[in-house]
């Protein structure tokens, strides 16, 4: 799965170049050149990262660095042309991970990404449910010594879930994400499959300690639960 880039930049030229060596380096890009704009794109995309420009049309970088980080921990980091080391020190207390110079090397900027998406989120390798242990690498689960069946997709959805513990994900970024569908769908794929998971994890599936449906919004995971 290809992490999700969300580049908010009003330079036609620098936006060019990044989609370009970001796709080529396995990301999922979109593109917004307008402020006002970028929280509708954000929303539909869910991006992994936002790369933010500080000057643009509508709403400032600081502006939707602020209003993100207020609701989201999604990975920020602010491009700007600005050499006072002011703007940087503002982007940081205002939220965000990371901050960068133009002109840059892509080089530079590429291990940037790659450190902030680390920091923010590591792999999901072995999860411990109450009973249920599950280990990514091997794709294997147990409980008391037994193996407990798991399909692939299962595996992927719990997977993806365990590595946004307590955040909201949506239906339709499991079905980006999981399943590989480039739109949205109107099915009900993802309700069936938490249904089918949730069997194999839940002791009473119908009132479940990890895997909460968020009504309007989608899913939330949370692993870290006292027994009742």
């Amino acid at each position: 799965m290809n992490n999700r880039v969300l580049l908010v930049e009003d330079d036609p030229v620098l936006t060019r170049v990044l989609l370009d060596n970001l796709t080529y380096d396995a990301f999922d890009v979109r593109t917004v050149s307008n402020g006002t704009a970028a929280e509708a794109v954000a929303r539909e995309f869910v991006p992994d990262l936002v790369l933010l420009d500080i000057n643009l049309p509508g709403r400032s970088g600081f502006e939707l660095c602020a209003a993100w980080r207020q609701r989201s921990q999604v990975p920020i980091i602010l491009l700007t042309a600005n050499r006072h080391k002011a703007d940087n020190v503002r982007g940081l207390e205002l939220g965000a991970d990371d901050c960068i110079t133009k002109p840059f090397d892509f080089e530079e900027l590429l291990a940037r990404i790659h450190a902030v998406l680390r920091r923010a989120r590591p792999p999901a390798r072995r999860l411990q449910l109450g009973d249920l242990s599950v280990d990514f690498s091997t794709l294997t689960a147990r409980r008391g010594g037994e193996e407990v069946a798991f399909t692939h997709r299962e595996l992927q959805i719990l997977q993806y879930l365990a590595e946004r513990p307590n955040g909201i994900v949506s239906r339709d970024e499991l079905l980006r994400s999981v399943w590989g569908y480039a739109e949205s769908l109107t099915t009900r794929a993802v309700d069936h499959a938490i249904g089918r998971l949730r069997k194999k994890v839940e002791k009473i599936p119908h009132r479940p300690r990890f895997i909460h449906t968020v009504h309007g919004d989608g899913y939330c995971f949370t692993p870290l639960m006292n027994d009742e």
